[in-house]
């Protein structure tokens, strides 16, 4: 299953996680705001992501930690299997693109729902309640960018409701 999926994602996925990282690197900010241990420009391969089994599937991590212009960065590609998600609606104060690669599903947005179709992004400000569950019948799988731009005060939680539904 998962060297199907691989096959999927290849391109389509590592060119979206290579874009953005890319764009995310070359933010201008000040050497005040500039930290040690940078991601730098490189390409991470399937093989080479390190993999998280779950009894959803599987999520493999691409990149994490900051850039010159990004801190608490996470890129991955998550395999959900049929029935599943990686987790229930959620919130935190990062941003979030997610972008469908493969299979069918439902997004959840702000207490709505959504049918969620091949070649979907959903982008997700800080503390907005998200998330994606498989609802077809083959694996489903996206790719995530996740971060919180320096320079740029991270908001605070807007409530005191759970961070999880």
């Amino acid at each position: 299953m998962f060297t199907d999926a691989r096959k999927i994602i290849s391109s389509l996925a590592l060119c979206t996680i290579g874009l953005a990282v890319g764009l995310l690197i070359g933010y201008p900010t000040d050497a005040a705001d500039s930290e040690p241990k940078l991601l730098k420009s490189r390409v991470v391969t399937w093989n080479d992501a390190q993999p998280h089994e779950a009894d959803w599937g599987q999520m493999r991590f691409y990149f994490r930690g900051q850039t010159r212009g990004t801190k608490d960065v996470l890129t991955a590609v998550a395999v959900v299997e049929p029935g599943k998600a990686v987790h229930r609606a959620h919130r935190h104060a990062q941003e979030e693109y997610l972008v469908l690669v493969s299979g069918s599903g439902t997004w959840s947005l702000d207490g709505k729902e959504f049918p969620a179709v091949l070649g979907d992004i959903l982008y997700v400000e800080p503390w907005v309640y998200h998330g994606l569950t498989n609802t077809g019948d083959v694996p489903l799988i996206f790719v995530v960018v996740r971060y919180n731009p320096k320079g740029v005060d991270i908001p605070p939680k807007p409530d005191d409701r759970p961070n999880e539904l």
